[in-house]
């Protein structure tokens, strides 16, 4: 019989389907069985309930031990949606005291999340008073799929510097994506020290394994709880604050738009920050947060603004201790040095304005009396000096521009708080680009000279200018975080910085400051009992009314605090930013308020320079 090809090739191709076939079986039992853990998680969730355990957030204390942040107990509803039955909807929104609208428009929200899983267990609602969480506990049996989830809520003892603690909120899916210690519905650290601490404050979250039957409720925990995983409790976090000086200068800037910014020079720590206006730390706290947060967004004085760290300001006249550093060191004066006012600086058709006082003037009377000319020829004649080492204005500009930067100016600190600003320090580039190459000199850009122009800074900048000047010499990096528990904190912040200033200026400097509290535009901050040195500033202000400024340290010898005040439109700076910053200082150094400065006080405690502002609150 002949043989059949056709047949026999038949045969081979229906192996090979039956072969095919049989390894993509093969394929996708594996895949299921070994590689996809998702049926086992399915099968996981018919049989056990896993539920997080969050940690207790660390707390945060001041300087002085004081409790300021601590916790208090919240409820979040959860709920597993393929756990769901059929319940009673209107009972169950009454019991927690919200619409059904507002039920159906959360489970929308919960659905069109990119996190939700019918499997897993989703937020429902979060921050369940005590009482509703009592009245939901006692009906819970009848909602199946639903739980409560037990959490932390921040708790505020003192009202102040909301600025510098910041606040938590929910994590966002960014946040999600970003750290994968976070999953959907957990909270995190937002603004201030809550933020830029999140990782030392937030703890480890521990796991609790429990038991369901064929109907899905609990029946205990899985093995007597020998599975579970403890929650490790967050570090707390000891801070440089003085809780009752943040409180009492925050008290002098009601009613009015700025910063007050004290530094302990010794150590960098920053013992007040106060950004003006501010704002209760409570009110982004439970259930109103989001409501209270968009009012705080759309306030036209932007108090979540933190004008002590990101507000870029004119330095005015508190610049000038840095200029009278940079023209000894670089050998443009001496101490005996003296230039002329004539009212001002006055050269060729350029005027630039001064108050009225003895001329010719050198370096400490003019610290003494605010002179604006002494430090205008003094750049001029840095800048200008054809026949100088520098060989042309825009490598004096740049030598003046490095010794600016190595006192703390024109660069972010680095201080231990999110979204530090960097003020603006020009460079020769700068003003070729404005001015065109080596057609500018130090008469184009005279404003400069006196902290105005296109200078420049934050509060915190210059009050480390300040604690610089107390310290002789040097700073170490400001920060609000003294200690952190069973940590050690930063080297940058136990760590001196020196200035390209020779330390030997700085005793002159300081004596210059001293005399403009004893004899000149400071005298309101001349304590009887306290060696005070300070600078006033008042900076022009094109869109109104002058900046009142002063920075200043105390005792002359052995500095405790330097002080930076800074009140927008509120005219010289004698006339607020002085009294402030003298108030702040007396009160750190002594406690009280010496009586016969009460009326000083109750004068900065009920002034209100707001209304300058031409800022229209709606």
């Amino acid at each position: 019989m002949r043989k059949d090809y056709n047949l026999e090739k038949r045969k081979y191709v229906i192996g090979g389907f039956i072969a095919i076939i049989a390894v993509i079986y093969v394929c996708r039992l594996f895949g299921l069985q070994i590689q996809d853990d998702k049926y086992k998680d399915y099968a996981d969730n018919n049989a056990f309930l896993r539920k997080t355990v969050y940690p207790s957030r660390g707390m945060i204390y001041d300087r002085n031990d004081s409790l300021v942040v601590y916790n208090q107990p919240a409820y979040d509803v959860m709920m597993i949606p393929r756990d769901v039955h059929d319940f009673d909807t209107i009972d169950f929104c009454r019991t927690l005291s919200i619409t059904p609208e507002e039920f159906d428009a959360r489970i929308s929200a919960m659905k069109n999340s990119a996190s939700y899983s019918s499997y897993t267990p989703q937020t429902l609602i979060t921050h369940l008073s005590a009482k509703d969480y009592g009245k939901l506990q006692e009906k819970l049996y009848r909602y199946p799929g639903f739980f409560i989830q037990k959490r932390i809520l921040r708790e505020y003892a003192y009202d102040a510097a909301a600025n510098v603690l910041g606040n938590i909120r929910e994590v966002s899916e960014s946040d999600i994506k970003r750290d994968d210690y976070y999953k959907a519905g957990d909270y995190c650290g937002d603004l201030g020290i809550e933020k830029s601490f999140d990782k030392f404050l937030r703890g480890i979250k521990g796991n609790e394994i429990l038991i369901r039957d064929a109907r899905g409720r609990i029946r205990g925990r899985f093995e007597d709880g020998a599975r579970d995983i403890a929650p490790v409790s967050g570090k707390d976090l000891k801070l440089s604050l003085d809780i009752k000086l943040q409180e009492y200068a925050e008290s002098l800037m009601v009613n009015k738009i700025g910063a007050v910014v004290a530094i302990e020079p010794a150590t960098g720590e920053i013992l007040a920050m106060v950004s003006s206006p501010t704002y209760s730390p409570k009110l982004l706290v439970g259930r109103e947060r989001g409501k209270n947060y968009r009012e705080l967004v759309n306030d036209h004085y932007k108090p979540l603004f933190d004008r002590a760290l990101m507000g870029a300001y004119p330095p005015g006249s508190t610049f000038k201790p840095s200029q009278g550093l940079i023209f000894l060191e670089e050998g443009i004066v001496n101490l005996s040095t003296a230039y002329p006012c004539y009212h001002g600086f006055i050269n060729g058709r350029l005027r630039v304005g001064c108050h009225g006082h003895g001329s010719p003037i050198p370096l400490k009377p003019a610290l003494q009396t605010s002179c604006n000319a002494y430090f205008c020829w003094g750049f001029k004649a840095m800048i200008d000096n054809k026949r100088s080492k520098y060989g042309n204005s825009a490598n004096a500009f740049e030598v003046w521009k490095k010794h600016l930067v190595s006192l703390g100016y024109g660069y972010p600190l680095g201080v231990d708080l999110p979204a530090e600003g960097r003020g603006f320090i020009p460079n020769a580039k700068f003003y070729n680009k404005i001015y065109g190459e080596n057609h500018w000199s130090a008469n184009t850009i005279i404003s400069v000279a006196i902290g105005q122009g296109e200078i420049l800074a934050t509060p915190l900048q210059i009050a480390n200018l300040c604690a610089t000047v107390a310290n002789r010499g040097w700073f170490i990096t400001p920060h609000v975080v003294k200690e952190i528990q069973d940590t050690v904190i930063d080297e940058q912040y136990r760590t001196q910085r020196h200035p390209t200033i020779s330390a030997e200026h700085f005793n002159d400097i300081a004596e210059g400051m001293r005399m403009a509290v004893t004899g000149g535009t400071c005298r309101l901050a001349n304590l009887p009992d306290i060696e005070v040195c300070g600078k006033t500033g008042t900076a022009q202000n094109p869109h109104g009314k002058d900046h009142s400024a002063f920075i200043g340290f105390a005792p002359y010898q052995n500095p405790r605090i330097a002080v930076c005040v800074y009140v927008e439109n509120a005219g010289f700076g004698a006339t607020y930013g002085v009294p402030i910053g003298s108030l702040v200082i007396e009160k750190y150094l002594k406690g009280y308020i010496s009586p016969e400065r009460k009326y000083l006080e109750e004068r900065m405690l009920n002034s209100n320079t707001i209304i300058y502002s031409g800022v229209k609150k709606h």
